[in-house]
């Protein structure tokens, strides 16, 4: 067998193991309602890069007492930018990674076809039992959602009826399992691919509420983590995006 022959065999297996090597994981505190679309870019950044990123979901609010109790995170992707920017003045996060990585869209949504209208006049005929709605102390979607109805003069007549999520994942599964005949839940947790999955929905204008803009930090304890630097990275990369806007979020 020729020199060549065997450098062509030897060379790719040396670098599979070189990449390997220089192969790290980060572990990611993931706002509930960025569930499906992180599932999915993490899959796609371990296989773009070699690197892993080990998620878990969860209300914002919990992961701040979390992070101030010495969780290991060295990611957090948060469901607002005040928790970030919280981490970052109190010294536990780097201040110069912070972006928003995307800007989250509130839906008013039933598991029911046709029962919601495209105005959301269902909130106001009060032909519901049930409304579901993230804590607003923990869930920005939560206080979106308030903000929401304040502005519907519905505030008194909403609370009355409200069952209160832990966070926008719990808030969710009361939607979906029937227990609530309303939800106010992520456009994230409804939509795939730019379509409803199943049941109606009213978007709510962005107008009606401030904005929900979702903040990425790295933690102190992942600021030389080479997996962290590169997630960052990607989740501002065109292929990322793509998964991020088509479960309908903005940027």
């Amino acid at each position: 067998m020729s020199t060549f022959s065997l450098r062509h065999l030897i060379l790719p297996s040396a670098l599979l193991l070189a990449s390997a090597a220089h192969a790290d994981e980060v572990a990611v505190a993931v706002a509930a309602n960025f569930t499906a679309p992180m599932q999915k870019i993490a899959a796609q950044f371990e296989k773009d890069t070699g690197h892993k990123a080990v998620l878990s979901f969860g209300a914002t609010g919990k992961f701040y007492a979390q992070i101030n109790n010495g969780a290991p995170f060295g990611i957090l992707l948060a469901a607002d930018d005040s928790t970030p920017e919280k981490i970052a003045k109190e010294g536990k996060g780097v201040d110069a990674s912070r972006f928003t990585y995307a800007i989250g869209q509130l839906v008013l949504w039933s598991k029911q076809a046709n029962y919601v209208d495209d105005k959301g006049a269902v909130l106001k005929t009060g032909d519901y039992k049930h409304i579901a709605i993230a804590n607003p102390k923990l869930a920005p979607y939560g206080l979106a959602a308030m903000q929401t109805v304040e502005k519907l003069g519905l505030t008194t007549q909403v609370q009355a009826k409200t069952v209160l999520g832990e966070n926008i994942g719990q808030t969710y599964q009361f939607a979906a399992s029937g227990n609530a005949q309303l939800g106010f839940v992520a456009l994230s947790q409804v939509m795939e691919e730019g379509k409803l999955r199943e049941g109606s929905a009213w978007v709510v204008p962005a107008s009606m509420h401030e904005p929900i803009r979702q903040d990425a930090i790295v933690l102190n304890a992942a600021k030389d983590n080479a997996a962290a630097k590169a997630l960052m990275e990607y989740l501002k990369g065109d292929k990322a995006r793509a998964i991020i806007k088509s479960y309908g979020y903005a940027f």
